[in-house]
């Protein structure tokens, strides 16, 4: 095998690992209802903070407050993704490399 291309792809997967790394300090946020509820997301996919207004609470419709909740939370995750897909393709050539995020 080509020395040199061993060589690239070592390169390769060492700036790929520092950038997953750096994933874990980036962040993203999403809200639901008006910014009742907002949630703040890393690359990583793991919840950083949860704010929730008391306006969004009322004991009578806990419904609403949880369809708030799963709101903010699932277009944290998109966002965050997105995040991480920018971030990486920036190296990868926005090549789709399964396992990669």
């Amino acid at each position: 095998m080509n020395k040199h291309l061993i060589q690239q792809a070592k390169e390769l997967q060492s700036k790929l690992v520092k950038a997953q790394g750096e994933l874990a300090d980036m962040t993203t946020e999403a809200s639901a209802g008006g910014g009742m509820v907002t949630v703040v997301i890393n690359g990583h996919q793991n919840i950083q903070s949860l704010k929730i207004s008391p306006e969004a609470v009322d004991p009578d419709d806990m419904t609403l407050l949880e369809d708030l909740i799963l709101a903010a939370m699932n277009e944290a995750v998109k966002k965050s993704q997105e995040l991480a897909q920018a971030h990486l393709g920036a190296l990868t050539g926005n090549l789709n490399i399964p396992g990669l995020l």
